[in-house]
């Protein structure tokens, strides 16, 4: 990697994570396509639900870099993609009070949200906020206590897309809750490849993650059933749109070349050329899924 200056806008866009942002952005796009298909559909709560969405992610990632640095598990023997803090390009106070600026807009643009959906919207972000730093900080931060898949597949799925969808319609329909259930299990796997890659280091920092506590096999086979019970839960779609509800099949291929890749390479800092494909992945199904959604 060419040299990152401190501070600039390079070690804050690196910070950021972009290739981890599919996690922020499919939720939303499921949620519209079934805000589509049950004809109420409204683009600007969708586009605020967005914009909340990756700078909620946004600070999570800053978060996440300034507290594992303090925790000490960001150190010499971490193997995943470099880390703002760790690396020196960004200081920890500097790092700290990006995170609070980023919580702050995202903030701004969810209280838009309640023009659409009412104050209860304030809960949901308040408990969004207090989620994101409870991940790596406090004195038990669910990333540290094997709580952190939980953690995605809540927030990244459920809570995702089941507020973004009734923000357009104001409705809870139980499709949607499932769908919630389908896009949060393959984004779980983003979390699950950066713990499996970390496991030995993440042991040694007593960096609980489920990883550590259930073993390198439990780490690629839960990888894989992730994504077949995604897959499998769609399903459950067919009487609703019909055949459409299959195209989500298609993204098998991928998720299965993705994991043999990981079931070769098993170790070391290769795993981080996965980080980019189960991304990708994420936002293959999701756009399989959401075009089924439409055609149906």
């Amino acid at each position: 990697m060419s040299v990152v200056k401190q501070n600039s806008v390079k070690a804050w866009l690196l910070a950021a994570r972009p290739k981890t942002l599919a996690a922020g952005s499919v939720p939303v796009l499921v949620a519209s396509g079934l805000a589509v298909h049950f004809g109420r559909f409204q683009w600007i709560p969708a586009l605020l639900c967005l914009l909340f969405a990756l700078l909620a992610q946004i600070a999570s990632n800053f978060s996440n870099d300034y507290f594992d640095f303090v925790k000490k598990t960001d150190n010499e023997h971490r193997l995943g993609p470099a880390r703002a803090v760790a690396s020196g390009w960004i200081s920890p106070m500097r790092m700290l009070i990006g995170t609070l600026v980023v919580i702050s807009l995202a903030c701004l643009f969810g209280l838009g949200l309640v023009y659409f959906g009412g104050w209860e919207m304030i809960l949901v972000g308040v408990g969004c906020v207090l989620a994101l730093l409870a991940y790596t900080a406090g004195p038990w931060p669910l990333a540290y206590n094997g709580l952190g898949d939980l953690f995605v597949l809540t927030f990244f799925g459920f809570v995702a897309v089941v507020f973004s969808f009734y923000v357009q319609t104001l409705s809870f329909e139980p499709l949607v809750f499932l769908a919630g259930a389908m896009v949060g299990l393959p984004a779980v796997n983003i979390l699950v490849l950066n713990n499996y890659r970390d496991r030995d280091n993440d042991a040694a920092c007593r960096k609980r993650t489920t990883i550590v506590l259930f073993g390198e096999a439990f780490g690629r086979y839960f990888y894989l059933l992730n994504g077949i019970l995604a897959v499998i839960l769609g399903l459950f779609f067919i009487q609703e749109v019909g055949w459409a509800a299959l195209l989500p099949l298609l993204y098998l291929i991928p998720h299965y070349l993705t994991w043999r890749k990981m079931c070769r390479i098993r170790e070391g800092k290769a795993l981080n050329t996965l980080l980019g494909e189960t991304a990708r992945n994420l936002l293959i199904f999701g756009l399989l899924f959401t075009i089924g959604i439409l055609l149906g």
